[in-house]
């Protein structure tokens, strides 16, 4: 048999091998003229190297990439290295970002932007042996540099391809939700899924774990933007389906399985949170800790970050939870678009009231993320006496993350952003109170 006729060079980092497998997992069941191989770059140095031999073996090479916001700068320079060492592949782009600011993925030195959903779109640039002509979902730019956009990329039911591959033995988390309803003006999900709710079916998720057990996993994750909205429709939890799922998990990995849900890498919404559930929980997983998303102690930054829900939800899925048996993580999100001192030493407030509780705060600072309704937005600014606060929390440990470095990169969005404008787009950012009603003012 000859050789390939097209290799695809992952470029494999650890922050985004999940997106990958649910490619691989689509490519594995794909039926096609073209004949490929996949190669993996854990390394800059390990894809320059595969696209070199790929070259010399007359193989078309597409580099594939997949990349969160923060990441972009720091890739773009690794891009350019990669191009210079080993120069003719086309370099594709895909994930939040690329889906979120196409063209200035393309100016920052990829070759294609795969904008939204990937898994229809790369087999479709299989069968058409790399070419991106007619493969809807790309942007990219002609031979007279005119920016080409193909349209939408096709959206497929959940469970139409796997969660993961098994050609390769790679596993992961199963995407049990895609598409979230609340449409956070922070976060980038509903607005590259969808602000709705899409789910794999029990069965589906089921045969996925089966599989785990087959190749000797024990523990089963779960990747959703909000856990118990598994199998709703709308802001309302479906507690009977989210226990046929874990029931059904429970059973599929076996008696020296453990199954985790509402715990790393997903979380639960506060609004969400009730003995039903939690006891739910504690009958079918091996989970002692839950992630509820706070996001801030301020009702002010709460609706106008349409969270959905108030500050004393947060209390009470504390409370809860604690009551529980449950350790209790915090995510909060310091230096949003228009906070002010006020709303800070209330975010503040709250971290404390909760550590108290025995919960632990994972803070975060502001990141005007692309795609979002506060893209345009300033980086998170986080005053010293609130720095100073959430410094003594960290010491006695109940807070932890890495907000003075999402600081950096909140910088480095902001003026990306700003290199990048959006003529008319607009932040809807809170307005700032007068300085008698702010925080400190007699």
């Amino acid at each position: 048999m000859s050789g390939p006729e097209l290799v695809l060079v992952l470029r494999y980092r650890k922050a985004v091998t999940y997106g990958f497998h649910v490619l691989l997992g689509a490519l594995e069941e794909h039926e096609t003229a073209t004949r490929y191989e996949v190669r993996f770059g854990d390394t800059p140095e390990s894809t320059a190297e595969h696209v070199q031999a790929a070259h010399a073996s007359g193989a078309k090479v597409l580099v594939l990439w997949s990349f969160y916001s923060p990441d972009a700068a720091a890739l773009a320079e690794e891009l350019a290295a990669i191009k210079r060492t080993a120069p003719g592949a086309v370099h594709v782009a895909g994930g939040v970002h690329a889906t979120a600011e196409p063209v200035q993925t393309l100016d920052a030195g990829w070759d294609i932007a795969a904008v939204g959903e990937g898994e229809s779109t790369l087999l479709a640039l299989v069968d058409n042996g790399g070419d991106p002509a007619g493969v809807t979902g790309l942007v990219y730019r002609d031979g007279s540099g005119n920016v080409v956009r193909t349209g939408k990329a096709h959206r497929e039911p959940l469970g139409r391809y796997r969660a993961f591959p098994l050609t390769y033995k790679r596993m992961n988390p199963i995407e049990i939700t895609r598409g979230c309803v609340y449409a956070c003006r922070f976060c980038q999900t509903p607005f590259m899924f969808s602000a709705r709710f899409r789910h794999r079916s029990v069965e589906n998720v089921r045969w996925h774990v089966d599989r785990m057990r087959e190749f000797g996993k024990r523990d089963v994750r779960f990747i959703t933007p909000t856990s118990l909205s598994y199998g709703a429709d709308d802001e309302e939890p479906n507690l009977p389906a989210v226990e046929e799922l874990l029931a059904s998990c429970k059973e599929g990995i076996g008696p020296h399985g453990r199954v985790f849900f509402g715990s790393f890498p997903s979380e639960i919404r506060p609004e969400h949170m009730s003995v039903e559930a939690l006891r739910l929980v504690k009958k079918y997983c091996a989970n002692d800790n839950l992630i509820v998303g706070a996001q801030s102690g301020s009702e002010r930054v709460l609706e106008a970050a349409k969270r959905g829900h108030d500050v004393e939800s947060v209390r009470r899925a504390v409370r809860l939870g604690v009551a529980e048996g449950f350790r209790i993580n915090v995510d909060m999100i310091f230096g949003m678009p228009g906070e002010d001192p006020a709303d800070a030493e209330a975010s503040l407030k709250l971290a404390q009231e909760l550590a108290a509780l025995g919960a632990r705060i994972h803070s975060h600072v502001f990141m005007p993320l692309p795609g979002t309704p506060w893209r345009d937005a300033p980086p998170g600014d986080v005053d010293p006496e609130t720095i100073r606060a959430v410094s003594r929390l960290a010491q006695q440990g109940a807070l932890y993350g890495h907000w003075q470095k999402q600081r950096e990169h909140a910088v480095r969005l902001a003026a990306a952003a700003e290199a990048h404008p959006r003529p008319g787009r607009s932040s809807t950012l809170l307005p700032i109170r007068p300085a008698s009603e702010q925080a400190g003012t007699p």
